[in-house]
């Protein structure tokens, strides 16, 4: 596991918050994320990350799901069970449209379900560390990752000098691991050192 050193600055108004990201980015910090107890319009471009591609994976679980039924149903009833019904043709394919289409809305719908939990680490056994607990509430968060070559405490007064409200050190797991969070064994430490 990769436990880091993290600078944590908190924030209690978004229009305080999107100008200290640019701040931040332009003097070449790390940040690690932003946690915020909305959806905020931009951030993704303020911090600098590119598109998502959940609707390319969708698009590839949707026609696998085309594929799925077409070539099921073709089967089914061209070489399992073969009944000619009514001079019916045995590639009557405007009747194989419902099914098509549920399976189409099915796949993509589970995919991209499935595909979005991966991505974001969600699922009931994995344990991610809270660098506060307030970022749900009523505080946005700005998480800095330390690097060798960073100075701890210039990244304090510089978080200090664009307007976060409060500042603490954390050494903590960057990723996620499996566990529980009532289970008092974590495998980081935690230094909370709050700075107003």
């Amino acid at each position: 596991m990769a436990v880091k050193k993290f600078v944590v600055g908190i924030f209690t108004d978004e229009e305080v918050l999107f100008p200290a990201i640019k701040k931040v980015r332009s003097a070449g910090y790390k940040i690690h994320d932003v946690y915020t107890p909305m959806p905020i319009h931009g951030m993704d471009k303020a911090l600098g990350l590119r598109d998502t591609s959940l609707h390319t994976a969708g698009f590839i679980y949707g026609i696998t799901g085309t594929t799925t039924a077409l070539t099921g149903i073709g089967w089914i009833f061209n070489s399992d069970w073969p009944i000619n019904i009514g001079g019916k043709s045995h590639f009557d394919l405007p009747a194989w449209i419902p099914i098509t289409f549920e399976l189409t809305v099915l796949f993509s719908a589970v995919g991209m379900f499935l595909t979005f939990c991966y991505l974001c680490n969600l699922a009931p056994f994995i344990r991610k560390h809270h660098f506060n607990l307030r970022s749900t509430d009523d505080q946005f968060t700005m998480v800095i990752e330390c690097t060798e070559k960073s100075n701890e405490q210039e990244i304090i007064a510089f978080l200090n000098s664009v307007g976060a409200t409060g500042i603490n050190t954390q050494v903590a797991e960057a990723g996620w691991w499996i566990g529980r969070y009532d289970n008092d064994k974590t495998p980081f430490q935690q230094k909370g050192t709050a700075l107003a």
